[in-house]
């Protein structure tokens, strides 16, 4: 039987596939219902924004073990493997980094977003996620 591949050999085509996920996800959401790019996100079988990812929370700093910064996490999967994005953000809630997690029994590796693809993720961030961010922050303090 093969070996199984570790995390660290998994995470780029991981990431790649949800951000195309999400590029188009989001390119029907900004156009609508019946447009061009909603019919494609259909095509590909794939939910809407609101439908796409499990959770949207706040992790504070000192959640895990190691874990210094608190940050938002948008947790697309769960169990073995696992995803998510972090975005680590500053006090007046513009973001400072954004990372792609993929989680599997014990191992982890993560992609630093840069250039497009945080410029997108920003984007996304900006219009979508900022908005759930105050109501994260009260419930995770709960």
């Amino acid at each position: 039987m093969p070996e199984e591949k570790q995390c660290k050999d998994r995470v780029r085509e991981e990431f790649t596939g949800r951000l195309q996920d999400l590029r188009v996800i989001w390119e029907a959401e900004k156009e609508g219902s019946e447009g061009e790019a909603d019919l494609k996100r259909q095509d590909l079988d794939l939910p809407t924004l609101n439908e796409y990812g499990l959770c949207f929370d706040y992790v504070p700093a000192h959640t895990f073990q190691g874990q210094r910064r608190g940050y938002f996490r948008y947790q697309l999967s769960w169990g073995g493997p696992s995803d998510e994005f972090r975005f680590f953000v500053n006090p007046d809630l513009s973001t400072d980094r954004i990372e792609y997690w993929f989680l599997d029994w014990f191992d982890g590796a993560k992609v630093i977003l840069r250039g497009d693809d945080e410029t997108f993720m920003v984007e996304l961030w900006e219009s979508w996620f900022e908005d759930f961010a105050q109501e994260a922050i009260t419930k995770a303090e709960e």
